[in-house]
């Protein structure tokens, strides 16, 4: 079974989706933790990330490499090892909840909520199956290498989610 499974979405009112992703990758939630949050973690396969206090109510900031956004917000849920949340501006609300498999899985419940046309929802499912596919690597011991990223696998990505 691929690590990422094709994502659903649903309509949370006019112009809000609901995003969600169930990513398995075979580590341990311990190995994964880091990886969600902590600024080392998060550069390998999603943006660069200020995370002065990782906690409930903490500060983060992302700056996403192949856009040149930045985002601010705040930790909005924090259950070590188990969930984390991030509200971010113009990103909406991301979360991720992992449920262990065995000893040595691990089940990755992803959910963003955020405002956009049908359009933006579309490339919005794109990027994030692209970055759990950079995540997947990274936990093999190959983070992502944003000079040389190209938005080519997203574009196949988007063409998927539109048909």
């Amino acid at each position: 079974m691929p690590p990422v499974s094709h994502a659903t979405s649903e309509p949370r009112g006019p112009g809000r989706w609901l995003l969600r992703f169930e990513v398995h990758v075979p580590y341990a939630y311990e190995a994964l933790w880091p990886v969600l949050t902590t600024g080392d973690g998060l550069r390998t396969w999603l943006a660069a990330a200020d995370l002065p206090e990782r906690r409930l109510g903490g500060p983060v900031t992302l700056h996403w490499p192949t856009s040149g956004t930045t985002a601010s917000g705040e930790i909005t849920a924090w259950d070590v090892e188990r969930v984390v949340e991030y509200t971010v501006s113009g990103q909406g609300r991301i979360r991720f909840h992992l449920e262990p498999v065995g000893t040595d899985s691990t089940v990755i419940r992803f959910l963003n909520e955020r405002d956009g046309s049908d359009e933006e929802r579309l490339d919005r499912l794109a990027a994030w199956h692209d970055h759990f596919e950079l995540l997947e690597a990274a936990l093999e011991g190959h983070p992502a290498d944003w000079p040389s990223w190209t938005d080519t696998r997203r574009s196949q990505l988007r063409a998927a989610y539109a048909s």
